[in-house]
């Protein structure tokens, strides 16, 4: 992918916001993108530190601890803001669907829009490639290291089938979540899939970051299909292991799906 001489490679930086959410920060030059922004402060504290020009923010759903920080936003930089087509979001200027591409030309970056109900019922991601053909997507509350959503507004169905959206990414596609619920989430996995090497080794690796004060997060597509049970459900383990919770065979992976979100909703 070419770059102007002037403006570098595009930096992905997670700010951290409330207790445990990141808003993602693209920048490229002294040109900013912001993802899910909950809150205003956080992110008008980096434009005004590095002297950057807030082009647009992208929204994932309408909850609070991604909106909140919208309308500030907008207000003090004119940023374009794009949000799904079905939720009420504050300030919106496009809204968008699957199919639909949000140009972010100050970037070198176009993302393309997946619909992925389940968590909402209107939520939607944001795919696309970085420098370097790196992909990445910002997936909001669908898809966490290790976990899910809870179904607030979706059914098991819906959200199986778009988590499979998400898998059917390129193994290397960075992904970017908003919220720090790693070891939480593998703790748990860990209770579905004891004997999981792999996800043993991220147990250590993401505990470590954390100690040391660093995010966990871009993950991978492909580290999540190795260690996710929400993308496991046809494996034997995570059949097992969800079967043993519900007290009953499980016959489809949306069974075998919803039994191990009831058993993270309780864990």
């Amino acid at each position: 992918m070419t770059t102007h001489a002037d403006s570098g490679s595009t930096r992905l930086i997670p700010v951290p916001a409330f207790s445990d959410n990141y808003i993602w920060l693209l920048r490229k030059g002294n040109h900013a993108v912001v993802v899910d922004p909950g809150d205003a402060k956080p992110i008008l504290e980096q434009l005004n530190k590095h002297q950057l020009t807030l082009d647009a923010i992208l929204v994932t759903h309408h909850h609070p601890d991604h909106v909140g920080g919208v309308q500030a936003l907008k207000d003090t930089t004119g940023a374009i803001v794009y949000g799904p087509l079905g939720e009420k979001i504050p300030a919106c200027d496009i809204r968008l669907k699957e199919g639909d591409e949000a140009p972010l030309d100050k970037l070198n970056l176009t993302l393309s829009v997946l619909d992925i109900p389940g968590h909402t019922a209107g939520h939607i991601a944001y795919f696309g490639y970085l420098d370097n053909d790196q992909p990445v997507v910002f997936c909001g509350d669908t898809l966490f290291a290790a976990g899910c959503g809870r179904l607030f507004e979706g059914t098991p169905s819906e959200m199986v089938n778009s988590l499979a959206k998400l898998q059917a990414l390129p193994l290397n596609t960075l992904v970017c979540c908003a919220h720090e619920y790693t070891l939480s989430n593998l703790k748990w996995a860990l209770e579905v899939e004891p004997g999981n090497p792999v996800l043993q080794k991220r147990w250590e690796t993401c505990r470590q970051q954390r100690e040391q004060g660093q995010p966990t997060l871009p993950s991978t597509i492909g580290i999540e299909m190795e260690t996710n049970p929400f993308l496991r459900p046809l494996q034997q383990p995570v059949i097992d292991s969800a079967q043993r919770y519900a007290g009953k065979p499980l016959s489809s992976a949306v069974n075998v799906f919803a039994s191990l979100r009831e058993w993270k909703n309780n864990f």
